[in-house]
């Protein structure tokens, strides 16, 4: 940019100068004519030194552009004197600026190759890093695949004993089972020689029974009771009946609460628990269900109302008296109770459920079999839950000591039934 305003400069300059140049030239002709034209007016020795004027004046007119040449040619050498000093100097700012390109690219280089230094280290320490790294690496490859050996060969040792401690339990068991085998092989052929022989002696009390119940029945027709009590004990069981009734009404809530009862086995998975629970829900709709129908009862042909009482047994602190089939309703319930209670006891061991058979359904509603006759509901539920109790104790043990199995029924033994009712004859 400097040098281009330079050479406008100069441009400039040298038109100035081409435009006073013919100015001078104009101005001494028109000096030259007048002087001429005053020569001639004037006399002859004026016209010699106007002449000799002329000369000089010519002279000095002649002088005067060679000067103004030379002031041109002074300018001039001094435009160009300027001019290459402006180059010169333009020539060494460029240079000065190539120098300073120049240094700065030399300190860029420098700097490059510092970065590069630097970027080499930082490779080489990275690098040396990352060969400690994987070194680290293989050491803790190497150790973890020596711990996993280790390991795996502890573990292998651990199977191995575990395997000859499972032998061996195997064995014990096997041999723990054969001798519970043997035992319960002892026990059965036991078992079944004690049940040959209660058998026995239970066919020959039911023989004795049947004769006695005879001879006691032979002795009731002779000895009926008197037309009043027959009437207190049909009074007594009308109003029994009705209580029952009202009762039968109040358990179809017990029902409903008893079926809750069976999801919730459902969800403790008692499978066997379950179908004993609903087994005995649908023996007590069915009892229901008969109960209701049997409206119509003829007192003056049912034997118990006319037969005289010939048992005398005691319950809560109390003595109580009955007759033959009062007694029989007594036993049922204590057999019935005591099949029911083996089922139960029997389902809790199956499902691996611990023992407990108050909490059973069967247990706290005890009217399987009752059917509102002869005897109070509170008596005949007391010797219900008595059998049940013996029989769940039977059952959740896989055993036999209060009763047996006979017949496709569960039923006590009759010294555990003569125990539970005590019954003393008043003949």
């Amino acid at each position: 940019m400097k040098r281009f305003g330079f050479i406008i400069a100069t441009a400039v300059l040298l038109c100035f100068v081409g435009t006073t140049a013919p100015a001078y030239a104009q101005q001494d002709q028109q000096d030259e004519k007048q002087a001429k034209e005053k020569e001639q007016a004037q006399p002859e020795k004026q016209r010699g030194q106007a002449k000799s004027a002329r000369q000089q004046k010519q002279q000095q007119k002649n002088q005067q552009p060679q000067a103004q040449q030379q002031k041109q040619q002074q300018q001039n050498q001094q435009q160009k004197a300027q001019q290459q000093q402006q180059r010169q100097q333009e020539q060494n700012q460029q240079q000065q600026a190539q120098q300073q390109k120049q240094q700065q690219q030399n300190q860029q280089q420098k700097a490059q190759q510092l970065r590069q230094q630097e970027q080499n280290q930082q490779q080489q320490a990275q690098q040396q890093k990352q060969r400690q790294q994987n070194q680290q690496q293989k050491a803790q490859q190497q150790k973890q695949q020596e711990q996993s050996q280790e390991q795996q060969n502890q573990q292998q040792k651990a199977q191995q004993q575990r395997q000859q401690e499972q032998n061996q339990q195997r064995q014990a068991q096997q041999q723990k089972q054969r001798q519970e085998n043997q035992q319960q092989n002892a026990q059965r052929q036991k078992q079944q020689q004690q049940n040959q022989q209660q058998r026995q002696q239970e066919q020959n009390q039911q023989q004795l029974a049947q004769r006695q119940k005879q001879e006691q029945q032979d002795q009731q027709q002779r000895a009926r009771l008197s037309q009043q009590r027959q009437q207190q004990l049909i009074s007594q069981q009308q109003e029994r009946s009705v209580q029952y009734r009202q009762h039968l009404d109040r358990q179809q809530e017990q029902l409903q609460t008893a079926q809750r009862q069976t999801a919730l086995l459902q969800q403790q998975n008692r499978a066997s628990q379950y179908r004993y629970q609903q087994d005995y829900l649908e023996r007590i709709r069915q009892q229901q269900v008969r109960i209701r129908s049997d409206r119509d009862h003829d007192y003056d042909r049912d034997p118990y109302f006319y037969s005289a009482p010939i048992y005398r047994y005691h319950r809560g602190h109390r003595y109580y008296e009955t007759n033959q089939y009062g007694a029989d309703l007594l036993r049922q319930a204590v057999n019935y109770g005591y099949e029911q209670g083996y089922r139960a006891g029997e389902a809790d061991r199956q499902d691996r459920w611990h023992s407990n058979y108050e909490g059973s359904f069967a247990y706290q509603d005890a009217n399987y079999g009752y059917t509102g006759y002869y005897v109070d509901q509170d008596e005949y539920n007391y010797y219900f839950r008595q059998g049940f109790r013996h029989g769940y104790e039977d059952g959740f043990n896989s055993r036999y000591q209060y009763g047996q199995y006979s017949n496709g029924s569960y039923i006590v033994l009759e010294v555990t039934l003569g125990q539970i009712l005590g019954f003393q004859s008043l003949r």
